[in-house]
């Protein structure tokens, strides 16, 4: 079975398809992201090749359901420590657009930006407030979990317009609200739901909210454990069509964190707020050849501006193909928390699908 993927795999990069057909039901898909960057920041200078990450994606049909299987590698602990997990697995019940209904692992309810495929959202990584507040890297403390958690969601798209596009899309789920691959610690779940409106086809202008909790806390004030209730919002604008992409989103969060991945203890003095913003744009320079693209963000993780980090980025997109991309990436960076506050960096990626 080893060999015969690998024969696949090589047999797809090499013909330039898209996926791969097991059967009628089922198919393989996947991609690569390589990555170099650097940075002069003072005392903290970085130059390094990198292995991004690479994730291999079953898909298939049962009846009305449809369910995926998605698998990651990357070089998250630092080289030689390549951390590999499931990160999608889920079966959704897809008969009637205006109301679906999917159960397992799979992306969170929340923003516009998170269920944004890492190759075509088009940058070196998503905006740093959609890594702290939407469950990537997050404040709260939980493990990295790309946005995703698990439980059970529902969404439909209603109201058809003339040209075919519904003018209005709902989702709402409940999670455990403890990340990919955890069971809930405090048995209260999360609540999370997003509201948009699509006046005319490519454009959507939305609201999300997010209600919840974070178990396993421990409070360095009483050395007990206990769980921090957990409060978001998101407000987001976009229009995506014929290559022109332009996104903003600001997201708002209250409740005590330890602002450190995969730490457990709360930090105080970080306050119970935070938040953050992006906007970008996207656009073709030569259609379906080479796009440029600016994007402006900031992330104040204790909701003061002697806590934000702004960087103001530029950059190209070029396609070899559809599946196979380079982009480039030029990021100047003032981080208010640091002496001295500015500084540069950059980042290459080849991405390829298969």
């Amino acid at each position: 079975m080893k060999k015969l993927l690998t024969m696949a795999f090589l047999a797809t990069v090499l013909a330039g398809h898209a996926q791969v057909k097991l059967s009628d039901n089922m198919k393989l898909s996947g991609y690569g992201m390589l990555q170099y960057q650097g940075s002069d920041q003072e005392d903290a200078k970085s130059n390094s090749f990198n292995l991004r990450l690479a994730r291999f994606i079953l898909d298939g049909k049962i009846g009305d359901f449809d369910w995926r299987a998605q698998m990651q590698g990357t070089n998250a602990k630092g080289p030689g420590e390549p951390t590999v997990q499931l990160v999608d697995l889920y079966a959704e019940w897809v008969k009637h657009t205006e109301f679906r209904v999917r159960a397992g692992q799979f992306k969170r309810a929340f923003t516009f930006e998170n269920p944004t495929h890492p190759v075509t959202q088009g940058w070196r990584a998503y905006a740093d407030v959609i890594n702290r507040l939407s469950g990537f890297g997050d404040r709260a403390g939980e493990k990295s979990s790309g946005g995703r958690d698990i439980g059970v969601q529902v969404q439909g798209d209603l109201f058809p317009a003339s040209d075919g596009h519904r003018l209005l899309h709902y989702q709402a789920g409940v999670y455990n609200g403890e990340g990919i691959n955890r069971s809930d610690k405090d048995n209260r779940k999360d609540i999370m739901g997003g509201l948009w409106v699509v006046p005319v086809k490519g454009l959507r202008v939305g609201a999300f909210g997010w209600t919840g909790s974070h178990g396993g806390m421990l409070d360095p004030k009483t050395n007990e454990t206990r769980s921090l209730p957990l409060n978001r919002y998101c407000l987001s604008a976009e229009y995506d069509k014929d290559e022109y992409t332009f996104r903003a989103e600001y997201l708002h969060s209250q409740g005590w964190g330890t602002g450190v991945v995969g730490s457990n203890t709360i930090n105080y003095s970080l306050g119970n707020k935070a938040d953050g913003w992006y906007v970008f744009g996207i656009v073709p320079v030569i259609k379906s050849k080479l796009h440029a693209k600016a994007r402006y963000q900031s992330y104040r993780k204790a909701k003061e501006w002697g806590s934000s980090v702004n960087q103001y980025e530029c950059g190209l997109n070029y396609f070899f193909s559809k599946n196979l991309e380079l982009h480039m990436e030029y990021a100047r960076v003032n981080n208010r928390t640091l002496d001295k506050h500015n500084y540069n960096s950059v980042d290459v990626e080849l991405d390829f699908r298969f």
